[in-house]
Formats: C-alpha cells, structure tokens, sequence
C-alpha cells in the first residue's frame, strides 16, 4: 500500500503481545491516514523476530519517512531495560538501532522507541480523553497487565510501570489486569473492586486530577466504572485500539 509521506505525518508501530500493528497518522489530528495492519506476534518474541515483523508492516505502507514504535516495557534512549511479557533477550537492547535498517531508514535517530503505555497516554492527552486537562493526569491501561501513563500539566513522567505495584503481596497486574477477568472469570462487579483497590492505592501516592482507564474494558465503562469510588474523575479513553500507534506517531514530532 502506497501511503504518501509528507510534513505532519508519521508511521506509528505498536508492538504488544499478541499483535503488532500500524499506520501511517495525521500528528495535528490524530486520525490513520489508512487502514492499520496487523500481524500475531511471533513466539518466542525474540528480539530479531519481533524486529523483522516491525519491518514488515512499515512494509506494507511502503513507508520512508519518521517511525514510532512502542514496546511494552521500560525504555530509556531507545534502549530496552525490561520486558515482564516479551523475551528476555530484548533486555539491554538498543531497539532503536535494531529497528532503523529494517525499517529502510539510514539513522536509528529517525526511529522514537517508547513505552506502549506512554504512547497511549501521549495520544489520549493530544486527541482524546485528556486534552486539555491541566494538573495530574494519570493513564492505565488494563490487558494482559496494567501499564501506566503519568502527566503533569500535559508533560509525560515516563515509565512510571504502575502496574508493578505491590497490593497484598503481588504486582497489581496480578490482581486486577483485563488478563486476570478473563482467567478468572470474574464478574465485572468483582474485578471492580479490585480495580478501585488498586486505584485508591494509586490515588494516594499521587492525586491525580484525572483517571483514564485504557484497553480493552474501555469499550464498556458502564460496566465498571460507576463501582470506582475516587476523588479524581475518571473516565474511559476514547482512542481504543488506535492510541498506542498514534501515539508512537506523536513521539517522533516531540524529537524533531
């Protein structure tokens, strides 16, 4: 597919546990400027499998211009410190450079790597359910675990990874992931009450003025959201599934 590159525009990738998917975004608005294409991750998801696949799908929009790719763990420089639901090897990797020739790009500084959670948040805060919110705006997203998305006055804390929270005695993504609902089955009223747990715990270490639940149960917050007792607002984010690759996008206008 023949996407044309031109000012303003940016391919975003987002890689997660199960896909890897992109498209190529408008930055001033936040809308894909074509389909987005999707491929299963590969297992294991090894650095040079996942790499390859990133590869691609900017393959398919015959891309040559800026690159986001986000990637579910920490990431500092492009370079890769954890990956809790990834390979082990991807520790220490410098994915930006991995990335760059497969991608058809001469300059691992035209790819931005980021934390999937962070992309999301910087998306939600652009284009969706945080614009032009002021303060403390805190994103989770709840799948296969929580990631986590922290603001002040529209400015990213990254890598916060709040889902690695302790709440009696395990990581709150043990607890109270989108992942765990379903392994469960729990009811909605249940796995509520472990997301406002979570969430007063959350609450109490920084104040947000605004809560904004991502992922998948984004689609059904009448379902859960009327049984979280905060002080904060909290609301469902509106981008779905586009937010980590719009936000990837976004990530490369903030370093040029």
């Amino acid at each position: 597919m023949q996407v044309e590159v031109s000012q303003g525009t940016a391919l975003g990738i987002d890689i997660g546990g199960s896909g890897i998917k992109g498209a190529p975004v408008d930055l001033a608005t936040g809308k894909l400027l074509a389909e987005r294409f999707r491929i299963d991750t590969p297992q294991p998801a090894t650095p040079k499998a996942v790499a390859e696949t990133v590869g691609r799908v900017a393959a398919n929009f015959t891309w040559s211009g800026p690159v986001g790719v986000t990637f579910p763990g920490v990431v500092t420089h492009g370079i890769v410190h954890t990956a809790a639901n990834m390979d082990p090897g991807w520790v220490g990797i410098d994915a930006a450079k991995l990335f760059a020739p497969l991608l058809d790009l001469d300059q691992h500084e035209q790819v931005q790597v980021l934390n999937d959670a962070d992309a999301a948040g910087l998306a939600e805060i652009a284009h969706g359910a945080g614009r032009g919110q002021d303060g403390v705006v805190l994103l989770l997203t709840f799948g296969t675990g929580i990631g986590s998305a922290l603001f002040l006055d529209g400015r990213l804390v990254p890598n916060t990874e709040l889902g690695h929270l302790e709440i009696r005695g395990k990581d709150a993504e043990d607890r109270a992931s989108a992942k765990v609902k379903e392994d469960k089955d729990l009811s909605w009223g249940k796995w509520a009450g472990r997301v406002d747990e979570y969430l007063n715990h959350v609450e109490a270490l920084f104040s947000p003025d605004l809560v904004i639940i991502g992922g998948g149960v984004s689609k059904n917050p009448d379902k859960f959201l009327p049984m979280l007792d905060l002080r904060a607002r909290v609301v469902a984010a509106t981008l779905a599934n586009a937010a980590g690759i719009v936000g990837a996008a976004l990530a490369t206008a903030a370093h040029n």
